[in-house]
C-alpha cells in the first residue's frame, strides 16, 4: 500500500505564474505575452449578437453553444507546427479519407477558465493537462504539442472570446483542445498530417438545484480498457467503448458505470469518465492505483493533495470491489465519490452490482466529499489561497 500526495510546481514554474489568493489577483507573467502574440487572430465576420451571447450564458448547457472563434495549429511531418491562429468557429472541410475518420488517431483534453470576483480570468493546472496531452499523443503516434502552444493557445482563445467567459456559482469556460490525424490516406500507418485544435464552450452548474449523489452500477461484464492498452490516453475510443455499458446501466435506472480492472475483474478502476475515491471510516481517504488501464485525473492528483494537507491518508492502492462493498455494509467505509474535469467532485449514493446493491452514505453527500469539493472549487474560483500554485491567469 503506498501513501501519496500530488506533486507541486517548482519554485521556477510558480515564480513565472503569480498564484491566485482570495482577494489578490496575480500578475500576468511575461512569457504568456510572448506565447499569445504569436496567435494570428482572425477575427469572425458575424460575430454573435450581444443579447444572443448574454442569453445563452444566463442558462448555458454543456457543449452546445460554442463562442465564436477557436484556436489552431497545422502539423506536417517535416515541418512541425505551423500557423498558429485564432479562426472563426466553423465546420471542418475533411476528405472521405482523412485518417482519423477510419483509424481513430486522435485524443483530447478537457479544462475550464474560471472568472474570478475582479474579473479576470484563470484556469487550472494546465501544465498537467498539457503534459497529459502530450503523453496521449506518444500513445497514439500523433505529434506532441510543446507546452508553450497548448497555454498559448488557449490564453489566445480565452482573450478573444474574453465576453464569452460566464460569471456566477459553478459558471466557467470549458476548454476542449484535441488533435486528430487529417491526412487524406487509407493506409494502417502513423499519419504524416495533423490539426490541433481549441473550442470553448460556456457551462454552468453540473448540478443544477444542488450537489446530487448519484447511483454507480459496477460493470463485471464489460471492460473499457486493459493492460497495454490506451485507457491512460484520453482518447475518443476509449468513450465509445464506454457508451454500450452506460446505455445499459441506464435502462436498469444507473446515472454511471464503475468498470473493473480488466486482468481479475475483480479491482475498481474508474467510472466511463472520472475516477473514483474510497473514503474510511478511520478519515484516510483511498482510490485505484495507476496501473495504465485508466486515466490519470488532474481533479484525481489535486484531490489527494488537499486530502492529505487536511491530515488524511491518501492512498493510492488495488481497491478489491469486495473489500469496498464488505465495507459499507460493516461501516468500514464511509464514503464514495468521483471526481473528473466537468462535475468536479460528485457524491456516490448507491454502489449496486449482480449480486449487490448497497447506500452510499445513507443516499446523502458525505462530509469529506463536500468539504473537499468546496476547498477545490474556492481556489478555482479565487475565493481561497491557491497555496500550492496550481492557477495561472489567462487574461
Amino acid at each position: 500500500m503506498m501513501t501519496t500526495s500530488s506533486t507541486s510546481p517548482s519554485a521556477a514554474d510558480a515564480a513565472s505564474s503569480t498564484a491566485s489568493t482570495a482577494g489578490t489577483p496575480g500578475i500576468l507573467p511575461a512569457e504568456l505575452e510572448d506565447l499569445v502574440a504569436l496567435f494570428d487572430v482572425r477575427a469572425t465576420d458575424s460575430p454573435t449578437p450581444d443579447a444572443d451571447r448574454e442569453a445563452a450564458l444566463r442558462s448555458p448547457k454543456f457543449g452546445t453553444v460554442f463562442t465564436d472563434h477557436m484556436a489552431r495549429i497545422s502539423w506536417r511531418r517535416g515541418d512541425g507546427w505551423l500557423d498558429r491562429r485564432v479562426e472563426k468557429y466553423g465546420p471542418l472541410q475533411l476528405d472521405p479519407a482523412t485518417a482519423v475518420l477510419h483509424y481513430a488517431q486522435e485524443i483530447f483534453e478537457g479544462m475550464k477558465a474560471y472568472r474570478h470576483a475582479d474579473g479576470s480570468v484563470w484556469t487550472f493546472r494546465p501544465d498537467a493537462n498539457a503534459a497529459r496531452f502530450a503523453r496521449s499523443a506518444h500513445r497514439l503516434a500523433l505529434p506532441a504539442l510543446p507546452v508553450d502552444d497548448f497555454i498559448g493557445s488557449i490564453a489566445a482563445l480565452v482573450r478573444t472570446d474574453i465576453d464569452w467567459v460566464p460569471s456566477g456559482e459553478d459558471f466557467s469556460l470549458y476548454l476542449r483542445p484535441f488533435t486528430f490525424a487529417s491526412e487524406a490516406f487509407l493506409g494502417v500507418r502513423p499519419t504524416n498530417e495533423a490539426e490541433y485544435l481549441v473550442i470553448a464552450s460556456p457551462v454552468g452548474p453540473y448540478f443544477a438545484g444542488g450537489v446530487k449523489p448519484v447511483s454507480i452500477w459496477i460493470d463485471e461484464h464489460y471492460h473499457r480498457s486493459g493492460p497495454g492498452g490506451t485507457g491512460d490516453a484520453k482518447y475518443g475510443g476509449n468513450y465509445a467503448a464506454s457508451l454500450l455499458p452506460q446505455q445499459l446501466a441506464a435502462e436498469k435506472g444507473f446515472d454511471q458505470v464503475c468498470y473493473l480492472d480488466a486482468t481479475t475483474n475483480t479491482a475498481l478502476e474508474e467510472l466511463g469518465g472520472m475516477n473514483v475515491f474510497v473514503v474510511m471510516a478511520d478519515g484516510s481517504v483511498h482510490t485505484p492505483e495507476l496501473t495504465g488501464s485508466f486515466l490519470e485525473g488532474v481533479t484525481r492528483s489535486s484531490i489527494l493533495q488537499l486530502a492529505a494537507d487536511r491530515g488524511h491518508q491518501a492512498v493510492e492502492r488495488r481497491l478489491p470491489l469486495a473489500e469496498v462493498v464488505a465495507g459499507l455494509r460493516d461501516g468500514t467505509v464511509r464514503e464514495i465519490f468521483a471526481c473528473g474535469t466537468a462535475a468536479v467532485i460528485t457524491p456516490v449514493g448507491r454502489l449496486a452490482g449482480d449480486e449487490f446493491d448497497v447506500q452510499v452514505s445513507g443516499g446523502e453527500p458525505g462530509e469529506l466529499t463536500m468539504a473537499i469539493r468546496d476547498e477545490l472549487t474556492d481556489i478555482q474560483y479565487g475565493r481561497a489561497a491557491d497555496r500550492h500554485g496550481w492557477m495561472r491567469r489567462l487574461a
